[in-house]
């Protein structure tokens, strides 16, 4: 069995980035095939209880602010030539922030699960004495004159667990390599206060959770990657979704064009000089001669853009589609439904 204490660091940065879901879905196969254990100390629950509305509202929040300063930049320096296309790939960018928030509650949700799915250790009095005589000592977590007893209860635990354990690995990962790591400059190696905890098998020091993961048996742990790796149907560019609302307007317009054609063909509708109002019959109204010439030019254009085979004609069922996706495509961008102006 192979023991993992993974210090709240690692945890709410695993959180907010959602590339690492695979990798929690890996550990969390391998928890259930009893391969690992994790070691889930009760104040590490208590800062992810603590920490996880924060980290959903700072990662979005962060990232818009980011944009907002990048479009402010662009439009402000930014080479009259090159300033559009930037802005069309920071608007992108910015239309997706929703779902990175939706992406990062998802994987709190599975870090939450596999910390239910741990071994819950409670905080007990001799802990928080050794994890006190660190700071009276200036040992580390505490050498670097800072509160770090929260770091110090975390040590101690595994403490217990490495000296509880007998034929088990264990392993201690954490992002805080300025609290935990050699301070010399090595991050991979645990500072000297630590150092008798770890040894080359039985207990090990880490600083990435993926690391911790293959040192466990790497064929086994690629065979589960290849088998959790996600396939994410990434959202529609902001562009894309602007430029296909376009698209259907072109169509929508030129089928309307097309039946007014008729309408005057068959003497519906005159052709006048000066429209008149108030229209009393908006099925019959007469069409000014300038606006008709106008609307000739422009059913052109489309036809030069599209191609007539592009343009209909189209039977009930695609016209129904065409008229649904346009609706469809404005909703999604904040307009209401059945929103069909052309």
């Amino acid at each position: 069995m192979f023991n993992i204490l993974v210090d709240t660091c690692v945890w709410l940065d695993v959180a907010k980035d959602p590339e690492q879901r695979p990798l929690l879905s890996v550990l969390q196969e391998l928890i259930n095939q009893k391969e690992v254990r994790l070691i889930v100390p009760r104040i590490v629950l208590t800062e992810i209880a603590r920490n996880k509305s924060r980290i959903v509202e700072e990662s979005g929040r962060s990232m818009s602010s980011v944009l907002k300063r990048a479009k402010e930049a662009v439009e402000k320096f930014g080479k009259p030539e090159k300033r559009k296309e930037a802005l069309e790939l920071l608007n992108d960018v910015d239309h997706k922030l929703p779902t990175f928030g939706e992406s990062v509650n998802a994987s709190i949700g599975q870090v939450e699960t596999l910390l239910a799915s741990g071994s819950v250790v409670e905080i007990s009095d001799s802990v928080k004495i050794r994890a006190a005589e660190r700071a009276i000592d200036k040992r580390a977590p505490f050498h670097r004159q800072r509160n770090s007893i929260d770091d110090a209860i975390l040590i101690e635990v595994y403490a217990d667990e490495v000296a509880a354990g007998t034929r088990d690995r264990f392993a201690f990962v954490t992002h805080n390599v300025k609290d935990f790591s050699d301070p010399t400059g090595d991050n991979n190696a645990p500072h000297p206060d630590l150092a008798p905890l770890f040894t080359k098998t039985k207990s090990r020091y880490f600083i990435k959770l993926s690391e911790t993961v293959q040192s466990l048996r790497s064929e086994l742990v690629t065979g589960l990657m290849l088998e959790h790796e996600e396939w994410v149907e990434e959202p529609r560019q902001l562009s894309e979704i602007v430029e296909a609302i376009g698209e259907q307007i072109d169509k929508v317009w030129y089928n309307r064009h097309k039946i007014r054609e008729e309408r005057i063909a068959d003497g519906t509708i005159q052709l006048v000089d000066k429209e008149t109002f108030p229209v009393n019959d908006h099925e019959r109204r007469p069409i000014q001669k300038d606006i008709w010439a106008g609307a000739l030019k422009s059913a052109a254009k489309l036809e030069k853009r599209h191609g007539k085979g592009e343009l209909g004609p189209w039977d009930d069922f695609e016209w129904g589609m065409i008229n649904g996706k346009l609706s469809a495509l404005r909703w999604v961008l904040g307009e209401d439904w059945d929103e069909l102006y052309t």
